[in-house]
């Protein structure tokens, strides 16, 4: 029987994640699903967890790894006309969350449905207050821009054949396939009830490669753009200002602060370096930029809509 939709995760060191994500998969309204794991060279039990669910995996060379490839190879292997895409360190809030990210699907003319991205308790401030300005509450359908995250995100399998992912872009390669996806007329929609909470586990040092390597894939994808050390300036005032006084509404600031301020300096900072960077994805920047160390966050329900959230029982100790 051919599924009703295709789940691609990528995948490198997420022994410490997936197994949420698969249970909330399980937990779904939608059940008649396939979920393809691409690994890209993990050393922890990541792989082991995705083949004990029943988990098509698909393994890549690290040295092969780039978003866009990475995608590539997973949809590949899909059996199904809609394809989702989801980090392997994000999971649903919801159990209609497959429901939901597929429903505008039923206008032809739709290309791609991204969901909403929430943070946990233990991401930084600033993290959690981009995530509130990028995924608002209010659904979208269309939307007149290209933006989209593929962390939670869903496409037509038709489509990526005409176009698949940039395989040369360091990031942004959503971004590049939503921009090639309106300029044929197709629609971009985003589901604000199709939630996932998103965990980002990073050093310091890991957030400006972060920030850096999607300036030098902004760069590629529109060469006419600039960003400018007055930007740089410009922007992190305005937005850790931003931060701050939220901080202060949520009695929060003295505990928030200097993270605020580390965050969006390095945010900033990052997005300038990748604007100035030229020249080939190497493998020397493939692994500064895509195996990174790790620290320990919890992860934190949530609650808002009439439908419950998910119980993630198994998965207890990692959930506030």
């Amino acid at each position: 029987m051919k599924p009703v939709c295709s789940i691609v995760i990528r995948a490198f060191n997420e022994e410490k994640h997936l197994g949420r994500l698969l249970e909330g998969i399980s937990q779904q309204t939608i059940q008649n699903v396939q979920v393809i794991l691409v690994d890209s060279g993990s050393t922890d039990n990541t792989v082991k967890i995705a083949i004990e669910n029943n988990v098509h995996v698909v393994s890549i060379d690290p040295e092969d790894f780039t978003f866009g490839h990475s995608l590539n190879i997973g949809i590949e292997a899909a059996e199904s006309d809609l394809v989702l895409i989801a980090s392997a360190h994000v999971y649903p809030v919801y159990p209609d969350w497959i429901e939901e990210i597929l429903e505008p699907f039923s206008d032809p003319s739709v290309a791609l449905v991204y969901g909403k991205q929430r943070g946990i308790t233990g991401s930084q401030f600033s993290e959690r207050q981009i995530f509130v300005h990028w995924y608002s509450d209010i659904s979208k359908n269309p939307q007149d821009h290209p933006f989209c995250n593929n962390a939670n995100a869903a496409i037509r399998k038709a489509l990526w054949k005409k176009n698949p992912y940039n395989e040369s872009l360091s990031g942004l390669e959503d971004l590049a396939w939503a921009k090639w996806a309106q300029e044929n007329d197709y629609k971009i929609v985003y589901n604000a009830q199709a939630e996932i909470k998103h965990i980002h586990e990073e050093s310091w040092r890991g957030i400006k490669k972060r920030y850096l390597r999607e300036g030098m894939a902004f760069k590629s994808i529109y060469p006419q753009e600039h960003f400018s050390l007055f930007d740089l300036v410009r922007l992190f005032v305005k937005n850790a200002s931003s931060d701050i006084r939220q901080a202060k509404k949520e009695h929060v600031l003295l505990q928030e602060v200097s993270g605020i301020l580390r965050f969006r300096w390095l945010q900033f900072h990052g997005t300038y370096l990748g604007y100035q960077r030229s020249g080939p994805l190497t493998w020397q920047l493939k692994q500064s930029f895509y195996y990174p160390g790790k620290n320990n966050f919890r992860a934190a329900q949530n609650l808002g809509r009439d439908v419950q959230p998910i119980d993630y029982h198994k998965n207890s100790d990692t959930i506030e």
